[in-house]
């Protein structure tokens, strides 16, 4: 049997500020696309909200501020030569960004993130759970984080989709913090994670150093990895981003919980990993086989 090799670039981008425009964004990644490309690669992660500066960290008031930093269709005119670009190459990608939807409950603002395969076709959407932060402005904060003020909860629980040889899933940011966002889709056999992120290199509610805030994000990857024997692609943005210092920190993870690429700048990088999705089977097979060992008659507290 031949394996099933993911060749996965990790496209993490430099700080994206306030003024810059789409199209300067969009030149950036496809710069990154193109770079996946020579190096052989299938499949790109960009990171969370990647098309426009992490604009929770900002109290604006109006929809006439606030609605310009969300997509109201996607693919777009702007995105469009990402998806172009893809389709030529034979890359698929993951992509995040505010999303503006209406249904018949009116209007609603979401973190965002899809699935392109390698045709260039959108195969999947998922919409960030757990939100972090706070709903209202908090004047001792030098920086805000009000995702529960932009974004309503996603509504398309934790999916996954055969697509590219695997089993694929997505998730974003501080879901990477939940056991139960990986084990979701772990009951699910995912065989890869897909995950942007945007977190600050300084915690402005309470004093973290920088070396343990990474730690933190390293760990909540591995063991969400290990315990569900699946792939993890965790991508940032990092570097100063109207003047707030992103950690970066991405990495690729393997079944094992392994760390087997990192980022190293604190700007526009690629990680690359040649990830074996055979290779989540010894986990599923054995110390997490789900079927032989979970109890879950006695975990009914996690959701009672």
């Amino acid at each position: 049997m031949m394996a099933r090799i993911v060749k996965v670039a990790g496209a993490q981008l430099g700080g994206v500020q306030r003024a810059e425009t789409r199209e300067a964004v969009v030149a950036r990644m496809l710069a990154l696309m193109d770079q996946a490309f020579e190096r052989g690669c299938d499949l790109v992660v960009y990171p969370e909200l990647a098309l426009t500066t992490f604009f929770p960290r900002y109290h604006v008031t109006t929809a006439e501020e606030i609605d310009p930093w969300f997509e109201t269709e996607m693919p777009n005119a702007v995105v469009q030569p990402l998806f172009d670009r893809a389709r030529k190459y034979g890359i698929g990608f993951y992509l995040g960004y505010g999303e503006i939807a209406e249904d018949d409950s009116g209007k609603h603002r979401y973190n965002t993130s899809i699935l392109v395969d390698k045709s260039g076709f959108i195969v999947g959407k998922y919409r960030k759970i757990h939100l972090p932060g706070h709903s209202g402005y908090e004047s001792e904060r030098d920086f805000q984080t009000l995702e529960k003020y932009y974004f309503s909860v996603g509504n398309l629980g934790f999916p996954v989709w055969n697509t590219m040889g695997g089993v694929m899933g997505m998730c974003i940011c501080n879901d990477r913090r939940w056991p139960e966002t990986f084990r979701v889709m772990g009951l699910q056999g995912v065989e890869m994670v897909l995950l942007g992120f945007n977190t600050p290199t300084l915690n402005h509610k309470y004093f973290e150093p920088p070396h343990l805030r990474v730690f933190y994000s390293d760990l909540c990857v591995q063991a969400g990895a290990y315990q569900n024997s699946t792939w993890v692609v965790a991508v940032a943005k990092a570097g100063n981003e109207d003047g707030q210092h992103l950690m970066g920190a991405s990495v690729i993870v393997a079944p094992t919980g392994q760390i087997v690429a990192r980022s190293y700048t604190d700007g526009d990088e690629l990680i690359i990993a040649a990830c074996d999705l055979d290779e989540c089977r010894a986990g599923k097979e054995n110390m997490f086989n789900f079927n032989a060992h979970r109890r879950p008659e006695h975990y009914r507290l996690l959701v009672e």
